[in-house]
């Protein structure tokens, strides 16, 4: 999904910047115009007017939550570790990082830029695998449980041995992803305006999770409910694969009218010429000859809903899907209900 995009140029910028640098023995000095590269404070470039005493601690500038380390060298590996650009170097920076400072503030935001590194590589296993550790450092996060969640049930197949147990996960992700919103971390200088964006983003990707989840598990109403949560959240922008979904689960309720509406609106928002643009034509070709057949004598049972293959994980993006999804399939016509589009 296109959001998904939006999220991560805030989200990574959000964990990464802003940590603050406090020399052993002394109170943290308070964030002010953190640098937009994530470049902490030192008592060396303290802000005019601090005089470069110490003052009381704080975590908080304007409402925006800060990052500080602790010591100058804690401050040094972590700006090492965050030049890496390699995903799997970037991971072990990461466990190098935390093994040195267990206790530090830092140690998320860089399993999160790992996390994020492995997104953008399509590499949805690694993303879940670091976003994990990401959510164990910081379990109020609400990015690395967006995330995770999002990509476990797209990656989530009925032959899986472990499908519950990774479904069941993903619920407990994006569930937290909405329980904790209000933890998101911002730059202090990002507007209350961009960051209710991404708090949008971030709610309409865990009730889009949801809804999946639900429809792989057979309820259609559980995941129509969802489904419009996602489209109410994401109603400043709009997402074409979030109306499919919801189309194929109106559908498989034999709400026909509803599903074409939405349908409709899938392929009014869907890129020209994209993957989901044509199932969205499809879709809405298929219920429109489906009402036109009903007759009181039952429905055409020749004609059966699109399934769509799962996008790539979120944090691909957000690829919103984050979007830098893979196009979705057709599959053949089945009686079966069709799979969540992913």
């Amino acid at each position: 999904m296109r959001s998904s995009f939006a999220i991560l140029a805030l989200l990574l910028a959000a964990t990464m910047a802003a940590a603050q640098m406090r020399p052993q023995g002394q109170a943290p000095y308070p964030a002010q115009n953190p640098y937009p590269n994530g470049q902490p404070q030192s008592p060396n470039n303290a802000p005019s007017g601090s005089s470069g005493k110490s003052q009381a601690p704080s975590s908080t500038a304007g409402g925006h939550k800060l990052l500080q380390a602790k010591s100058q060298d804690e401050l040094k590996a972590y700006q090492d570790a965050t030049s890496k650009t390699d995903p799997a170097q970037m991971n072990a920076a990461a466990d190098a990082f935390a093994a040195k400072y267990p206790s530090s503030e830092l140690k998320a935001a860089l399993f999160v830029r790992a996390m994020n590194l492995y997104g953008q590589a399509n590499n949805s296993e690694k993303l879940i695998e670091v976003g994990r550790k990401a959510i164990a450092a910081d379990p109020t996060n609400p990015v690395p449980l967006v995330q995770v969640g999002t990509a476990l049930v797209e990656g989530t197949r009925d032959t899986d041995m472990d499908r519950d147990q990774r479904l069941a996960e993903a619920v407990k992700d994006a569930q937290g992803a909405i329980d904790n919103i209000s933890q998101l971390m911002a730059p202090p200088d990002a507007t209350p305006e961009r960051i209710a964006a991404v708090k949008a983003s971030i709610i309409t990707m865990a009730y889009d999770a949801l809804g999946m989840v639900d429809l792989n598990k057979g309820d259609p109403a559980g995941a129509e409910q969802q489904f419009l949560k996602a489209v109410d959240a994401s109603k400043a922008q709009p997402e074409a694969i979030i109306f499919l979904r919801l189309s194929v689960a109106q559908d498989k309720l034999k709400k026909y009218p509803e599903a074409l509406d939405s349908a409709t609106k899938a392929l009014q928002y869907a890129p020209q010429g994209s993957a989901a643009q044509n199932l969205a034509k499809q879709q809405q070709e298929r219920l429109q000859k489906l009402m036109a057949a009903a007759s009181g004598t039952g429905i055409p049972s020749s004609v059966a809903p699109v399934t769509p293959a799962p996008n790539a994980p979120a944090a691909q993006t957000l690829a919103p899907t984050p979007p830098a999804q893979t196009p979705p399939a057709q599959t053949p016509p089945a009686q079966t209900p069709p799979n969540p589009p992913h």
